[in-house]
């Protein structure tokens, strides 16, 4: 037997393994059937730790949020606006580790308060800039919102490195709209080039910020 399926089932233990099996079926075909397979237990015994899906989701939304922050670097130097892009191009990078990530995390209530910290410092370099704390808020949530809506915009185009949906082939789109100049030649903007897409999505909102609170 492998050291994995050894191990003493836990919350954690549960989470790992759904985000593992999270690449191979997706959201839709994570089911606690499958997930209690994997670790050679019988389905029931996965509720003594989760009463439905969704508590395994949130779960999952925290483990992916574990990972995030230990894979995102912060300067003490870094101004809000530094502050901004660097979570928000982490978290990014964190939901399209997965399948589905952005779905999984979307809505998901963290289990723990491990993000307190993370966010105690953000809110801190936000208001040292002159935001009021209602304003700082209003500009990490939109920040955020931005990200998650935008790779779950990619992940439907894009579900891993690699993979495209059948039905986003960009040259065909145009063809098809050729009668719509603009519309048609829009495509290549909108379905290609995700990286450069996010960067100038995320740079609207943080100059937004800026200008809507009067900061530099």
């Amino acid at each position: 037997m492998s050291t994995e399926r050894r191990t003493p089932l836990d919350r954690e233990r549960v989470a790992r393994t759904a985000l593992r099996l999270l690449n191979d079926v997706g959201l839709d075909g994570l089911t606690l059937r499958a997930i209690a397979k994997e670790l050679d237990v019988k389905a029931p015994a996965l509720y003594w730790h989760f009463k439905d899906k969704q508590a395994l989701l949130d779960e999952m939304a925290t483990e992916m949020y574990r990972r995030m922050v230990a894979g995102t670097v912060f300067d003490p130097a870094d101004t809000w606006r530094d502050r901004l892009l660097k979570a928000n191009r982490g978290l990014r990078a964190a939901l399209l580790g997965y399948r589905d990530g952005a779905k999984v995390f979307s809505g998901s209530r963290f289990t723990g308060t491990e993000h307190a910290r993370e966010m105690e410092e953000h809110l801190r370099v936000l208001t040292a800039a002159g935001l009021s704390l209602a304003q700082a808020v209003s500009a990490a949530r939109t920040a955020s919102m931005f990200t998650i809506g935008f790779v779950t915009e990619e992940q439907g185009v894009v579900p891993l490195p690699g993979e495209r949906r059948e039905g986003y082939d960009v040259a065909e789109r145009a063809r098809r709209m050729a009668a719509h100049p603009l519309a048609a030649e829009a495509g290549q903007l909108l379905f290609d080039d995700y990286d450069e897409q996010f960067e100038e999505g995320l740079a609207l909102v943080v100059a937004g910020v800026g200008a809507r609170y009067g900061i530099g």
